[in-house]
């Protein structure tokens, strides 16, 4: 949920919900209609007897998952060329393929060759074609590489599959509460905890080289804002005042991150430099202002604030001046997310008692809705600005889903879990 909403449950009542962690599956629940057939043959292998991933079926899966192309089953497939001169055109043609995948893959001292070319298989010719070196180590990432060459060859947007994701998890046993902050790939493989607690554990934020985490931890029964850095896991308590350390959000330079801080009475927008951990007071209002996230080009910021009544999302410079509403459609406005361009922002869209996604033109102010879930919250922009990956909830049970700006494609991220919120997708 909004930081605006959680914070007030944490100091009020508390917080937990029961869970238990486990690899991430993706399961497609709408795709576009004019989905691409493509098919993914299996590569061959060269002097050896296997490979420790199955990187053909990994470019299978991302590609399926992504709701733009319909994968053909290895089963229906009319030969497994590995080379241009053993395809058959013809024969592909007549099963109503419109793009072919084949690859090769030779082992040489422990390192790999991957190889793989992209055929239109109507035109008859090859429309990519690379060869690249992966470890063992970094065959599945090699596998998404691959697969983010192939969508934007064909769809002109950039992949997303070899990026990562972080989201926070909960788990009960008895009655003790364990929270933890996890970043896995996009596809949910290599999942690792980078900090867990008994206490709450919420706001993950990337910085924007994707190197550190910046998020909020309850575990000193306090809220406290952390940087960590994820190569080394060395982390720094930046912000430890009394009241709210909340919401924190970096600046597109990584220079400064902007937070929510009640130090001096009321929730108000703060930001800090992280070199000289000198702070700048933003907002000052009675109200409580929260939930900053900073434009890509840095100049400005837009953030929650109930000083109208009720919550609603505001926009001001970078430096605090010229502070105006934005929204005014709706009961309830939060968690604003800027599209890598700028031009959209998602947020989190009330009416009564259902909280669902929508999207802002920022040029037209125009909001369109584009969930129906009842409890659908924490929005995050992947970094070609094609998807949103934000969290629902239905009963007791937190759950990701990613959605098409349109909303003509949607997915659906699967845990062993009953609680997985507060997604963020690395830039």
């Amino acid at each position: 949920m909004s930081f605006f909403r959680k914070f007030l449950l944490i100091c009020l009542v508390g917080f937990y919900m029961p869970s238990s962690h486990a690899e991430l599956t993706i399961e497609i629940t709408e795709g576009i209609e004019s989905a691409l057939p493509i098919s993914i043959v299996p590569f061959a292998m060269q002097g050896a007897s296997g490979v420790p991933v199955d990187v053909s079926f990994i470019v299978d899966s991302d590609l399926g998952r992504s709701g733009y192309f319909k994968t053909l089953d290895k089963q229906s497939m009319p030969g497994r060329p590995s080379t241009a001169e053993a395809v058959q055109f013809k024969d592909w043609q007549a099963i109503g393929q419109s793009y072919l995948v084949i690859g090769q893959i030779t082992e040489d001292h422990g390192q790999y060759n991957v190889q793989f070319q992209l055929f239109d298989v109507y035109k008859g010719g090859q429309l990519m074609g690379y060869r690249m070196t992966s470890s063992a180590a970094n065959l599945r990432r090699t596998a998404h590489q691959i697969s983010d060459l192939i969508f934007e060859k064909l769809t002109g947007k950039k992949g997303v599959f070899s990026g990562r994701i972080a989201y926070i998890t909960s788990s009960r046993q008895g009655k003790q509460s364990t929270h933890k902050l996890q970043i896995s790939d996009a596809d949910g493989f290599n999942a690792q905890t980078i900090a867990s607690s008994v206490e709450p554990l919420m706001s993950p934020a990337w910085s924007p080289d994707g190197r550190k985490i910046a998020y909020v931890s309850f575990e000193k029964k306090a809220a406290a804002i952390y940087v960590q850095t994820l190569a080394t896991g060395d982390r720094a308590r930046i912000a430890e005042f009394p009241g709210i350390n909340g919401a924190p959000s970096w600046s597109p330079d990584g220079t400064k991150l902007a937070l929510t801080l009640s130090k001096d009475g009321s929730p108000d927008i703060y930001t800090l430099n992280l070199l000289t951990r000198s702070l700048t007071k933003l907002t000052s209002s009675f109200a409580i202002d929260t939930e900053p996230t900073w434009s890509p080009d840095g100049s400005s910021i837009v953030f929650t604030s109930d000083r109208g009544g009720k919550p609603q999302l505001y926009i001001m410079s970078s430096q605090g001046d010229d502070q105006k509403r934005l929204t005014f459609s709706g009961s309830y406005n939060a968690s604003a997310s800027f599209s890598p361009d700028g031009r959209s922002i998602a947020m989190v869209h009330g009416n009564g008692s259902d909280y669902r996604i929508a999207v802002m033109d920022m040029a037209t102010k125009s909001v369109n809705v584009i969930t129906d879930g009842r409890s659908d919250e924490s929005p995050s922009f992947a970094p070609n600005g094609s998807m949103i990956l934000y969290a629902s909830q239905k009963g007791n049970a937190g759950y990701l889903s990613a959605i098409s700006l349109d909303g003509k494609m949607q997915q659906k991220l699967v845990f062993d879990s009953n609680d997985v919120r507060e997604p963020a997708w690395a830039p």
